[in-house]
């Protein structure tokens, strides 16, 4: 198990729940190198004695002056290569699986599908695909929760937990904004025998609570009123953190994702909710490169954010997995999200799978705290994204009520070709328009069933 684990899996019972106040401070970066450890009692990442601490910095730090990561665990007593023949490395180490570059102001074309919506073919696509090497989950028995007050009004973020007889799940989500979650119990427990279950909720902001039994196999829609729960709700709270897969391959979609950041925060504040939005960002390459996880908390100051951003640059990663796994827990367990009536968005923009090839975390344990914490992960393939890493990306999506976003081109397998209709992926009966857009649009559809006063 990788010893910066901040939540062990679903044995362990529910991972902790959001509740930071706010995000009205300046980013905090981080550092984590391949053998960190959490330290409960400090804000410190702890390798030896060899320390990362945490720091509140002014929005002027980049994440490029923060502390040198600890090496490795598998190259922990090799000598050090200076900095420059480290950077000529990476780039050697990256340049196999570089695409050629596009122009700086050619628009990026993404298409995008919700393989809730359309079940029975993301059923279908699983089993077609039944045997690639992933860490697959039965989601077949799927029910669909929705939660509403007396007056038919949905109850966003509210809890939810499972129980067969007085015996709990390992199973809990919160709703979104439109008072719905995706419940799968063979998923958290795959020998599950009983036949009635129970479902709680419970509305953090009122406290008010309401619970409903299953019947597994019968109806595929499950109703609760809380009675007492809507009342007039504050602005809406939007926390959206970006994971970004840094390896040498991912050039182009950083540096759009840079030049189009603000245009993109800007079109979010004008939606009609009008959320309190705050940033946050995880990067990540992959044992024994320069860096294996890196990132900056909430920050509600977006120029602030910009300048983290700016700072990162895609470099190594010869191989084809990247620490997918590690930087997806950091995001889930590490980030400072909000509490009670805030939506929660992971925007993953990646071209590679996770590594499967030793101990936890894994991706799919976290897709499950994810869906306990109200967090949706939307996917973004990027170009040479491998069937291994449809299927993770898809999995993930689907399990947290995400969707799946890939990038388009003019031919499907030539991403040279530049921006079009086609993609190499599984995926039919899907739109495409630019990136950019496609995200503020995600992020208008995911608010707009928000509750108003």
């Amino acid at each position: 198990m990788w010893s910066g684990t901040v939540w062990p899996g679903p044995a362990a019972g529910a991972p902790a729940a959001p509740k930071a106040r706010h995000c009205a401070r300046a980013p905090r970066p981080f550092e984590l190198g391949a053998g960190a450890a959490w330290d409960a009692q400090q804000p410190t990442w702890r390798r030896g004695d060899r320390e990362l601490r945490e720091r509140a910095t002014e929005p002027s730090s980049s994440l490029g002056k923060s502390a040198a990561p600890a090496a490795p665990a598998a190259v922990a007593d090799a000598a050090q290569p200076s900095a420059a023949l480290a950077a000529r490395q990476e780039e050697a180490a990256g340049l196999s699986r570089r695409p050629p570059p596009r122009p700086a102001d050619e628009p990026v074309a993404a298409g995008v599908v919700d393989d809730n919506a359309d079940f029975g073919e993301y059923l279908a696509y699983r089993e077609r695909r039944a045997q690639l090497p992933v860490r697959a989950r039965d989601v077949h028995e799927r029910y669909a929760l929705v939660v509403h007050d007396a007056q038919g009004r949905p109850v966003p973020d509210a809890e939810v937990a499972v129980f067969a007889g007085s015996h709990p799940l390992p199973l809990w989500a919160r709703t979104d904004a439109a008072g719905r979650a995706w419940l799968h119990p063979l998923a958290a427990v795959p020998s599950l025998g009983a036949s009635l279950l129970e479902v709680q909720v419970r509305d953090g902001r009122s406290g008010a609570q309401g619970a409903a039994l299953l019947q597994r196999g019968q109806k595929h829609q499950l109703q609760v009123v809380l009675a007492d729960a809507w009342r007039t709700p504050p602005r809406p709270q939007l926390d959206i953190a970006f994971l970004v897969d840094a390896t040498g391959s991912m050039g182009d979609e950083i540096d759009k994702l840079k030049r189009s950041m603000r245009a993109v925060a800007d079109q979010i504040a004008r939606l009609p909710s009008q959320p309190d939005v705050c940033y946050g960002l995880v990067a990540y390459r992959d044992r024994g490169d320069a860096f294996f996880v890196r990132g900056a908390d909430f920050t509600n100051d977006l120029g602030a954010f910009q300048q983290q951003l700016a700072q990162l640059q895609a470099a190594a990663g010869g191989d084809m997995p990247e620490a997918l796994n590690e930087a997806l827990h950091t995001a889930v367990h590490r980030l400072s999200w909000r509490g009670d009536g805030t939506a929660r968005m992971v925007l993953l923009v990646a071209d590679a799978p996770p590594h499967l090839d030793y101990g936890a975390p894994y991706y799919d344990q976290d897709a499950i705290a994810a869906l306990a914490k109200g967090i949706k992960l939307f996917a973004v393939g990027a170009s040479g994204l491998d069937p291994v890493g449809e299927y993770v990306f898809r999995q993930a999506a689907q399990y947290t009520g995400g969707r799946f976003v890939f990038l388009t081109y003019a031919r499907a397998h030539d991403p040279s070709s530049g921006p079009g209709r086609e993609t190499s992926h599984e995926v039919r009966n899907y739109s495409v328009e630019t990136l950019d857009r496609l995200i503020v649009r995600l992020v208008r559809e995911e608010m707009a069933a928000w509750p108003r006063g």
